[in-house]
């Protein structure tokens, strides 16, 4: 099954994705693990696409897909995969509907995860990162319970920057919501409830 996962950042997007690829073996293509790892290794497309992170600003459409485009030739692809971050305008779900047509991969569905706003900005200003393993707790968490390393705060995980984001993305995304919904591949998943709750639904709506 080829999924397309939608919704704010905060949203959870990344946990559900988790949740599916563990029990069912699909490739997670996360485009914000991706666009990370090119900052943190300071590769050219990391450069340039940290400029665009830092403001809260969705990273140039042809930057995203020659990333994606490129994923989507790995192996491990061709059992169903999950992309995580991307489409998020119209313009990026066109894209990919040429990069999937022409793979005979088609999406089977395009899942959104619903979650209020204010709820989104509470999670994610109270959101903290290890240093060592990646981790990702909570303002109460001083050390990394996985490997006790530092805990710090994103440098986008800021209100401002949260708010911006959420504008940015309500703005660009509206449209690509549209667009699914009329291709009638659009699932929608009310997310602000416990995640087991809503990794249950997940599987009823698609069938599993």
């Amino acid at each position: 099954m080829n999924i397309v996962l939608l919704g704010a950042p905060g949203a959870g997007k990344g946990t559900q994705a988790a949740k599916l690829v563990e029990k069912f073996g699909f490739a997670h293509i996360s485009t914000g693990d991706m666009l990370r790892a090119a900052v943190k290794n300071q590769t050219p497309l990391g450069l340039e696409a940290k400029k665009y992170m830092d403001a809260g600003d969705l990273v140039p459409d042809e930057v995203v897909i020659g990333l994606v485009k490129e994923r989507l030739q790995d192996e491990d692809t061709q059992a169903g995969f999950i992309l995580d971050g991307f489409p998020r305008t119209s313009t990026q779900a066109v894209a990919l509907d040429s990069e999937l047509s022409g793979l005979n991969r088609p999406l089977n569905a395009a899942l959104l995860v619903d979650v209020d706003k204010e709820v989104i900005i509470k999670r994610l200003t109270s959101r903290r990162m290890c240093r060592d393993c990646g981790f990702i707790g909570t303002e109460t968490d001083a050390t990394c319970p996985k490997c006790g390393g530092e805990m710090y705060q994103r440098s986008d995980d800021n209100e401002e920057t949260v708010r911006n984001r959420l504008d940015v993305y309500e703005n660009s995304t509206t449209p690509l919501i549209d667009y699914y919904r009329g291709c009638e591949l659009l699932v929608e998943i009310d997310g602000d409830r416990d995640p087991e709750e809503v990794f249950a639904n997940i599987q009823d709506v698609l069938g599993f």
